[in-house]
């Protein structure tokens, strides 16, 4: 077991996950519910306990995938859903993991990771790989600033920042202050539409 995967193991086995909403927030359901292709190749990564997942699901949503680096979320996911396909349900490091998507979703998994420019770079890079040509990152950023505690998470940042990172990869359609985040994030996020640039 990796580092990694053993921070986030203990976490969930200590039930120290006050990222953890118990539904899918509020922001990404609405996004979700204008979508109108079913058929959509989905991934939600670091997705923890899934919530988005599950909503996608039960909306008709089938090619759903999810990943997470540890394994309890994933095991309690499929147990609440039992008829979600379970290798659709993917134990893995996103850095690792190789398909291509129409859409990822981004919920609180950004601002897990050390907040240093080459790991952040890192995942604008990942992100853009496992996109299909047009495909769309969507999600929330936490619009609040850095500190030097290089453990207390989440993680922050700013809208400047983000897109230093986020434009060699991305067409930028919407990235603005989130305005129906949930009551403790209000005003703390940023709800982004990516696109997947063309990159010659």
């Amino acid at each position: 077991m990796s580092e990694t995967e053993n921070y986030w193991s203990k976490r969930y086995e200590a039930q120290n996950t006050g990222w953890d909403i118990g539904a899918p927030s509020t922001p990404l359901k609405t996004y979700i519910d204008q979508l109108e292709n079913k058929a959509l190749q989905i991934l939600v990564p670091g997705a923890g306990n899934g919530y988005e997942a599950e909503y996608l699901f039960n909306s008709g949503f089938k090619n759903i995938y999810i990943l997470d680096i540890a394994k309890a979320p994933l095991d309690a996911f499929q147990k609440r859903n039992p008829d979600f396909p379970s290798e659709q349900i993917i134990h893995n490091d996103f850095f690792n993991h190789e398909n291509n998507y129409d859409l990822i979703l981004e919920q609180t998994f950004f601002c897990s990771f050390p907040p240093l420019p080459e790991t952040r770079k890192a995942y604008a890079k990942k992100m853009f790989s496992l996109l299909k040509p047009s495909g769309k990152l969507v999600g929330l950023w936490f619009n609040f600033p850095l500190t030097d505690d290089m453990e207390k998470r989440p993680f922050g940042g700013s809208k400047k920042e983000y897109l230093n990172y986020f434009k060699p990869y991305f067409e930028v359609n919407i990235f603005e202050k989130c305005r129906n985040s949930i009551a403790p994030r209000m005003g703390k996020e940023l709800f982004g539409v990516f696109e997947k640039r063309h990159i010659k």
